[in-house]
Order: structure tokens, then C-alpha cells, then sequence
């Protein structure tokens, strides 16, 4: 069975029971089904609240990569191509990608020491951080 829970007010899903632990979940988060379609809370799944109750039987959360954008891809693609944006193309923020390429273009490529920085971090950072972090944020342009 799929899933979809609300996270930070946007729906994130479908996923299975043992991605949503990847973010903080509690018995009261916004639960819904592909089958059902209908929001209930997370407690009125009995198959949600045994992995709630009992954590260690779930992933962990730096395992589990629920939008498909891997953080080591992307931290690479920071340090390797940072001025040419191609880390906010992989992530799908294609606003941020053409801010980064204006502001390599004003600052003469100094702003790549800027996105080099900004790689390593993305490298140190768990998966469910760095999803957090830039990809399912609201933000055109996710910086540190």
C-alpha cells in the first residue's frame, strides 16, 4: 500500500509505511491513501503505529531516499558544475539554477567557491536532511 502524508503543509508521497519514517511523524500527522484519498490520522492505521511504537523493525531515516534525488549526486554536481547551476537543475529548481549562472556570470566565477562549499555540505548531510534541506523546500533558490 501507498501512502501520502502532509509535511511542512505540501503532501509528499506515495510512499511506502517504511518512508514515512524518514520524516517526524507523529500519531496525529495527516495520513492518506491511494485507495482511501480521504485524510485521517496516522493513528488510525494500525500498520503505521506498530512502526511508530516499535522504530527499530523501520529504515532508518538518513537511509531512506523518498524523492529519488540522491544527495551524493547532487553534492558532486555542486562542487563539480556549482556555477553552472547544475545542482538546482538535478533538484528541479531550474529558478535557482539561472540565479546561480547570473551570479557566476556577475561575480566572475567567484560564486563557485560559494556552491563548492555548498557540495560539501550536501555530502556531510543525512538523505532525509538534505531532502528537507533543498529538495521538498518551498525555496527557488535553497542556499546553506
Amino acid at each position: 500500500m501507498k501512502y501520502f502524508i502532509t509535511f511542512n503543509g505540501q503532501t509528499v508521497g506515495p510512499m511506502t509505511k517504511e518512508q514515512i519514517y524518514a520524516y517526524p511523524v507523529t500519531p496525529d500527522t495527516p495520513v492518506c491513501t491511494e485507495e482511501n484519498q480521504k485524510w485521517t490520522p496516522l493513528y488510525m492505521f494500525p500498520d503505521l503505529m506498530e512502526g511508530l511504537s516499535n522504530p527499530e523493525r523501520m529504515q532508518s531515516p538518513a537511509e531512506v531516499n523518498t524523492t529519488g534525488k540522491d544527495k551524493i549526486v547532487c553534492g558532486v554536481l555542486a562542487i563539480v558544475l556549482g556555477t553552472l547551476g547544475a545542482h538546482y537543475f538535478y533538484m528541479g529548481k531550474t529558478g535557482g539554477a539561472i540565479i546561480c549562472i547570473l551570479l557566476s556570470i556577475i561575480t566572475c566565477g567567484l560564486w563557485g567557491i560559494l556552491t563548492l562549499i555548498q557540495g560539501v555540505m550536501m555530502l556531510t548531510m543525512t538523505q532525509a536532511d538534505f531532502e528537507r534541506k533543498y529538495v521538498l523546500s518551498s525555496s527557488t533558490f535553497p542556499l546553506f
